[in-house]
């Protein structure tokens, strides 16, 4: 039993993650911001459903908080409707950072948007910088629809100046150890 959550607020510069996994009698918890490294605390529970236990009050008090299911890496396993939303999304800021026009609308878009695709933003969330230009956006439309329309499968690389390989392994944009200029492809 495991999950992954994240709080994303770019106005009040929050974007952390929670992930927790019961293994054993044991519940490894572990918080952060996303991309920096994060910290850690097993709690010792001596049997499973006591882990399990503590793992479900323990979700449930981060999703009262405003916390949302995500995932750590966007993969060709990811459901395929989160993928399509995560595209929505983009389809919605494009405007935004088109017209240079952060509005309410815009960091709404960017905070769900950022639920779904859990990406490090630095320690301090710049909104206006996030993405420069349209290409930025076009970019990550890209790399999400490279999820989707490929039946080989296919490693998608986001750091700059990498291809993507074939490889027999799921498509998978990871989002833990890249820099915060991932998308960026110039």
């Amino acid at each position: 039993m495991e999950i992954y959550l994240v709080f994303v607020d770019a106005i009040q510069n929050s974007n952390k993650f929670w992930a927790a996994i019961v293994e054993d009698g044991n519940l490894t918890v572990q918080w952060g911001r996303v991309g920096y490294q994060a910290q850690t605390k097993v709690h010792t529970l001596g049997n499973h459903q006591r882990a399990v236990s503590k793992f479900n009050k323990l979700v449930a008090e981060k999703m009262m908080k405003g916390y949302r299911r995500s995932q750590s890496q966007i993969n060709s396993n990811c459901e395929v409707s989160e993928i399509n939303r995560a595209i929505e999304l983009l389809e919605i800021i494009r405007p935004y950072v088109e017209q240079r026009n952060f509005s309410v609308a815009y960091i709404n878009a960017l905070n769900e948007y950022l639920k779904i695709v859990p990406t490090p933003l630095g320690m301090q969330i710049d909104y206006h910088r996030i993405y420069r230009t349209v290409a930025d956006v076009d970019y990550q439309m890209e790399l999400l629809n490279s999820l989707l329309a490929t039946s080989a499968p296919q490693t998608v690389a986001v750091a700059v100046g990498h291809a993507p390989e074939a490889t027999a392994e799921p498509k998978v944009v990871s989002l833990k150890t890249i820099s915060k200029n991932f998308w960026r492809h110039l």
